[in-house]
């Protein structure tokens, strides 16, 4: 089975993809350094670094499953003041370069990936039936990545979509959890106590919580002051950790 790759970052659904015996015979993103990326990951992929708006898809390759992982910025709630911003309109508008690429090539199968949010999108409705009108049925699944072996609470959304009379509803076995002690030394570093003279309130509230959902030991991002907060039982370890450029 031939497949494509949309938005493609660094090439995680292409390496799925590849897992599962598909051929990546191409993928496209519009920023030069994923798609260098890409290309160390998939050299006998073809790649294109180009604004998919403007795709000729007539030069894509034929396939039978079309990848794509739209921007999800503009979708995710951890966009936090930027909200609503217009500046995401943009970003949001990419989904429906997925359209463009689905009614010139009509693929036997779609899978578009992103986060939950985006089936809240005010525009969804209308991707939906556009989707629709070319024959698909939309089937949406949401998938934590801590119940397929990662060690890291992740959901995103998985529409599958395919020329069918019925969706496809696929179920997924269910693995064990993989702890974070698989890949952090909780003896190494410097702890401090959780409870201190001038701790947050809110840094409290949000490690009490934490301790609900995961018990003693779980690991937080905080994002707005760069760091990553490793809770142990009564301390607190804070590493700091450049924010990676991540593709949703």
């Amino acid at each position: 089975m031939n497949a494509i790759d949309l938005f493609a970052g660094a090439g995680g659904f292409s390496t799925g993809a590849t897992m599962a015996g598909c051929n990546v015979v191409w993928a496209a993103n519009h920023w030069q350094s994923a798609v260098d990326t890409h290309a160390a990951n998939h050299p006998g992929t073809a790649h294109a670094c180009q604004d998919l708006h403007q795709a000729v898809w007539a030069d894509v390759p034929a396939h039978d499953l079309l990848l794509a992982s739209p921007c999800c910025q503009g979708h995710s709630k951890a966009r936090g003041k930027l909200s609503g911003n217009p500046q995401h309109d943009a970003s949001r508008s990419t989904a429906w370069a997925v359209v463009s690429a689905a009614e010139h090539h009509r693929p036997a199968f779609a899978v578009i990936e992103n986060v939950p949010e985006f089936i809240s999108w005010s525009l969804y409705p209308a991707w939906r039936m556009a989707m629709e009108a070319l024959g698909y049925c939309l089937a949406p699944h949401i998938l934590d990545a801590a119940d397929h072996g990662v060690p890291q609470h992740r959901e995103r959304l998985f529409i599958v979509a395919t020329r069918s009379k019925h969706p496809l509803m696929l179920r997924f076995p269910i693995r064990d959890r993989v702890p974070a002690s698989s890949f952090i030394d909780f003896d190494a570093g410097k702890w401090q106590p959780i409870v201190k003279p001038g701790r947050a309130a809110a840094t409290l509230a949000r490690i009490e919580s934490g301790r609900r959902v995961h018990g003693a030991r779980f690991v937080s991002s905080y994002y707005g002051s760069e760091l990553r907060w490793t809770i142990n039982c009564s301390a607190i370890r804070h590493d700091h950790h450049p924010r990676p450029a991540c593709h949703c």
